[in-house]
Order: C-alpha cells, then structure tokens, then sequence
C-alpha cells in the first residue's frame, strides 16, 4: 500500500525542519540584539538585559521560526528554484518586519515623523536576514540528509 505524504515520517521530518527553524531563528535573533544594542550603546558592557520583553520576544522569534522551518520544508520540496525558496524567506521576512510596523504605528504614530523614521527599514531588513540564516541551516540539512525533503509522492 502506498505510504500517505502526510505520514507519520513526514510529519517528524517537519517537526525536525521546524525544530531547526525554531533554533536558527532563536540565533539569529540573539545576535540581532546583541548587535543592536551595541549599535545604540557603544559598548559591549551593556549586553541586552534577560528582561521579560526580550523573553517574550526570543518566544516570538522561536515560534515564527518553527512555523518558517516546516513550511519552508514543504515549500520547495525537492525544488531548486532560487525564486521559490526566496519567496518564501521574504514572505516571512516582510510579514514579521510588517508586523513591527504595524505595533510602532498603532503605538505612537510620532515615532515615524521622529528621527527614528529608519528603524523600520532596518527591523524589515532585520527580519528578512533572519529567515535567510533560517534557510541557509535548513538548505544545509536537507543537503547533508540530517532532514529529508517533502516527498510529494
């Protein structure tokens, strides 16, 4: 009888995906803090405080990036078309970088007609890089065979 594509090995192949998502994107969100506050502060002193926020946040980035890694695992499948697997990290990218401003405008709108008008350029670019570092780790898995490719079959 022929194995279903929604079988018990494919759906642990996405939760390994989604798993490594999850980590990457964790990374990469801990090296994006601790860039930005060295950017803001100077100094290597002041590293992000583990404040509730920032928890929360790591949270965000975790669930994003498990949600990204499983869906990226069925988005190209055995595909190696460029454009399909960028698509997919800038539909992520670009709705979580959306996201942050959508919650700075319905916050304090003043924000945008203030010095900090770039911030929102960069925390797109932010987010779009991070999805990237999630794809290179999920690409380099799938490669090394450690996650197997959505069988369409």
């Amino acid at each position: 009888m022929k194995e279903s594509s929604f079988s018990l090995a494919e759906r642990l192949e996405s939760i390994k995906a989604g798993t490594l998502g999850a980590l990457s994107l964790l990374l990469a969100f801990g090296m994006a803090a601790i860039a930005n506050n060295l950017m803001l502060t100077k100094s290597l002193e002041t590293l992000p405080a583990m404040d509730l926020n920032l928890v929360i946040r790591g949270a965000i980035a975790s669930i994003s990036g498990f949600l990204f890694g499983a869906t990226y695992r069925y988005a190209i499948r055995r595909d190696t078309n460029p454009h399909l697997k960028t698509g997919v990290v800038l539909a992520f990218g670009l709705v979580r970088g959306f996201g942050q401003l959508d919650v700075g405008l319905s916050g304090d709108a003043g924000i945008l007609l203030g010095k900090n008008i770039w911030l929102f350029p960069v925390m797109d670019a932010e987010s779009i890089l991070m999805f990237a570092i999630a794809s290179l780790s999920l690409d380099f898995a799938i490669q090394n065979n450690w996650i197997k490719p959505f069988n369409s079959n």
